[in-house]
């Protein structure tokens, strides 16, 4: 068997230690954030912000959450406010901690959410871009049944033994996720009203075979956003950069290279 990886740097914010990865680039060019889906980790990337930080010159910094990969456990149960806080507070936190200025963010599922809400509330002023993969805006059905799916695969199925291999506990990952998102106190969240702050241009990134949301989601972005919203509907499911790498990484970097 090859070595294990070393473990990732962390970084101390407001207490606990996040893991993170980061990849040199142009300090000239604005950087690259990358925030991973529910169930993600940097390693769960699977080297796609490597691949994208060099097809633009960009540096590509990833982390991840708290409860995930190998970052510190959190303090308490999630809420739902969880996507607006880590919008609100880590992201700020971690950029002026490792020296980002206004990065262009890349955000998969609930990562895609949080880049919108951090998008949408940056301080008056907008990003140099924005990229999300399968974002969620509300709380659609279709979700729920994926969500549930899930559920049913981790206690009855393989999905847990999948998992442990990338979480520092995979129990704490997989229920922070599960349980909110099936919490019938969240089947109301909705961030529609909010999206209006978004003055960036976005590629929002949306598979046809996705079982955790439709087409709609993209669309609200695309109808809401005060930016451009350019829409890109491909043939996959939930994680188009890990289904398909070579067409969902040409199309995030070309549109990247369009930006100033």
């Amino acid at each position: 068997m090859p070595d294990p990886a070393p473990p990732l740097p962390r970084v101390e914010l407001h207490g606990s230690a996040f893991e993170f990865e980061d990849v040199p680039g142009d300090p000239a060019r604005a950087p690259l954030l990358f925030l991973h889906e529910g169930l993600g980790s940097v390693g769960l990337w699977r080297g796609f912000h490597r691949r994208v930080a060099a097809a633009t010159g960009r540096r590509a910094v990833a982390y991840s959450r708290l409860g995930h990969g190998f970052s510190d456990l959190p303090a308490g149960k999630r809420t739902r406010s969880f996507m607006h806080d880590e919008a609100a507070e880590v992201i700020p936190a971690l950029s002026e901690a490792l020296g980002l200025t206004d990065p262009l963010v890349v955000g998969h599922s609930d990562g895609a959410s949080i880049a919108l809400l951090y998008a949408a509330h940056h301080d008056g002023r907008a990003l140099p871009g924005l990229v999300v993969l399968a974002p969620h805006v509300f709380v659609e059905q279709l979700g729920l049944d994926g969500i549930a799916a899930a559920r049913t695969a981790y206690t009855e199925g393989g999905l847990r033994a999948r998992m442990a291999r990338h979480h520092r506990d995979v129990d704490v990952t997989f229920w922070s996720w599960n349980d909110i998102w099936l919490d019938p106190g969240f089947r109301d969240w909705d961030i529609r009203p909010e999206l209006s702050g978004i003055r960036c241009p976005v590629l929002a990134v949306q598979g046809d075979a996705d079982q955790y949301g439709s087409m709609a989601h993209v669309e609200a972005v695309r109808d809401a956003a005060a930016g451009p919203v350019e829409l890109l509907r491909l043939p996959c499911g939930h994680s188009p950069h890990l289904e398909i790498p070579e067409p969902t990484e040409r199309a995030v970097a070309e549109f990247i290279r369009t930006l100033p």
